[in-house]
């Protein structure tokens, strides 16, 4: 089972989901607050399984929000953001080497953040 951990940063709080083993799967955005940062990691658990819009197809097909959006970053990196209903963006991967590793870090998200606990680390 995957686990939500809420860290105080030197500007608010931030969650990784870290899946079974461990591995950080995903980091949000800082929020100012830690019930804001809660209510982020809500907000993961409502959207996970949301559609992939894949942006480096020459046609991607939009997708309505929520989404997440596929990318390569300027590095030649594949990463993807999740978007939540109201278009903001509530979390962004790391870089992955091939579209495949990247399409697994979302699949991870939809089986770790449904069911994953939620600690503070103090």
């Amino acid at each position: 089972m995957g686990k939500f951990i809420l860290k105080k940063t030197n500007t608010g709080f931030v969650f990784h989901l870290k899946a079974s083993n461990m591995q950080t799967v995903c980091t949000s955005q800082v929020y100012s607050s830690l019930s804001s940062c809660k209510a982020g990691v809500e907000s993961i658990r409502k959207n996970c399984n949301a559609k992939i819009e894949d942006q480096t197809l020459q046609k991607s097909e939009p997708q309505t929000n929520p989404k997440y959006e596929l990318y390569l970053d300027k590095a030649g990196e594949y990463r993807f953001r999740l978007k939540a209903s109201n278009g903001e963006n509530i979390l962004s991967s790391q870089g992955y080497t091939t579209k495949a590793a990247c399409k697994n870090g979302i699949l991870s998200i939809g089986k770790n953040a449904p069911d994953a606990t939620v600690e503070k680390e103090e």
